[in-house]
């Protein structure tokens, strides 16, 4: 909820701000952030795409790498944005407004992020749209029993509903911005903003489309990561092969979405200078949900591993003696700290309400996620039934740099949009606000003594 001392005007005037007026800092961040999405990113992709993807460390029987589990992690960060935004809409929760129009652009990056690291991951992409269901000449279709496949449509259908549920929510501040400005973004925002007038049927029908965006949003945003664990679930590869892995996916990229939604939103307070707007209430509240959601998560994993040990199943014994003091061992035990022991932190309202460490707990949290994806891939299919079929997988340099760049890409495009999307909602937040009243004449002397 928005400080209850600051003005209608006051709202406009700080959102506008951070639209028009662009420090030097700004620039600097953009350009560092772009040279880092072409160094890491995209030059060692065009590496890859010139001499195979034999450039990546992946091999048999490891074919799957990095690269899915860096898909999986922007994936799992995409869904406490759009996801949480609609659930609180939904319960009429006040304190969501200032904060949900830059969660829900975290979700749209995110997934755009994701769906390049697919690119990068099927070492050919101009032939991508052989996995589009279309008449062609080969009389090749897609496997519609596939989980790729699945992934595909829910990811897809994920991305368009994200797009459309920020925009939509988005108009009447683009009409309030169109308004407030000149030039060429006058005309920009003229042509985002669809003739908005603020009519009271506009105001009607956006309320409906939206609230009927936010209940669709909700289990589409549960299917999609479901999904993609099914990649997984659905192989017979020993610590894969487990029904628990829709709720784990799911319960984790809530985790992680969340502890994402923290980072940028101490970004936009400190940096922005949204500090009146976004407040000890959104750190709070964001700490309460993010230690439930480190409790769900450290309960499913032990779920996880207490499955495969009463099994009695001498594959699920070896891949669990591997995952947990094996090569890859230490990363195991980083994951638990950061994910299940540092959150634990979060018990006490004087660490919600504090910043800096807020932010740097966020942080570790999505260390210890990636590493979870990480394990996730690393730990089963090298250790697969028979001892001859074994190997080891270590991330070649490409497949790090590429990792590192996907980073830079999302910060280029959080960026950007930070400078054409009001990244604060306008009219909501008003809506938290008591409702101005006219100043009162003065009254005329009387004359009376």
């Amino acid at each position: 909820m928005a400080n209850q001392d600051i003005s209608f005007a006051q709202i406009n005037d700080d959102v506008v701000r951070s639209l028009v007026v662009t420090g030097r800092n700004y620039y600097i961040t953009l350009a560092i952030s772009i040279l880092v999405t072409f160094a890491c990113f995209v030059g060692p992709w065009f590496y890859q795409l010139r001499y195979g993807i034999g450039a990546a460390g992946m091999n048999h029987p490891t074919v799957w790498g990095t690269y899915l589990a860096s898909f999986i992690f922007w994936i799992g960060l995409s869904h406490s944005g759009t996801l949480l935004s609609a659930v609180l809409h939904l319960t009429n929760s006040e304190w969501r407004k200032a904060m949900y129009r830059s969660a829900e652009a975290m979700t749209l990056f995110s997934v755009m992020v994701a769906a390049m690291m697919v690119m990068v991951h099927v070492g050919r992409p101009w032939f991508v749209h052989w996995a589009v269901p279309y008449p062609n000449q080969m009389e090749m279709w897609p496997n519609f029993r596939s989980p790729l496949m699945f992934d595909v449509m829910a990811i897809t259908t994920y991305m368009t509903g994200s797009i459309i549920f920020i925009y939509m929510g988005t108009i009447p501040d683009f009409a309030a911005v169109r308004d407030r400005t000149s030039g060429w973004r006058h005309h920009m925002y003229v042509l985002l903003s669809l003739g908005w007038r603020g009519t009271d049927t506009e105001w009607n029908r956006l309320h409906w489309a939206y609230t009927f965006l936010a209940v669709l949003i909700v289990p589409l945003a549960v299917s999609v990561h479901s999904i993609v664990s099914w990649d997984f679930a659905l192989s017979v590869v020993p610590a894969l092969h487990q029904t628990i892995f829709a709720p784990y996916f799911v319960v984790g990229a809530i985790y992680s979405g969340t502890a994402g939604i923290v980072t940028v939103m101490f970004v936009l307070r400190k940096y922005m200078k949204f500090e009146h707007l976004i407040t000890k209430l959104h750190f709070d509240n964001l700490g309460k949900l993010l230690l439930v959601m480190s409790l769900l998560w450290t309960y499913i994993n032990m779920v996880e591993l207490f499955t495969g040990w009463y099994s009695e199943s001498s594959e699920e014994y070896e891949a669990l003696g591997f995952r947990l003091f094996g090569f890859y061992g230490p990363l195991y035990w980083e994951m638990i700290i950061f994910c299940a022991l540092a959150p634990l932190l979060l018990i006490s309202k004087r660490f919600r309400t504090s910043f800096v460490p807020m932010l740097i707990l966020s942080i570790v949290i999505n260390i210890g996620m990636y590493t979870e994806r990480f394990l996730i891939v690393a730990t089963s299919l090298p250790r697969q039934y028979l001892p001859d079929a074994w190997g080891m997988y270590v991330p070649s340099l490409v497949e790090i740099a590429i990792m590192v760049g996907s980073f830079g890409m999302f910060t280029t495009l959080f960026l950007i949009f930070v400078k054409i999307f009001p990244s604060i909602s306008l009219y909501e937040v008003k809506e938290t606000l008591p409702e101005p009243q006219p100043k009162s004449k003065p009254q005329a002397d009387s004359g009376v003594s």
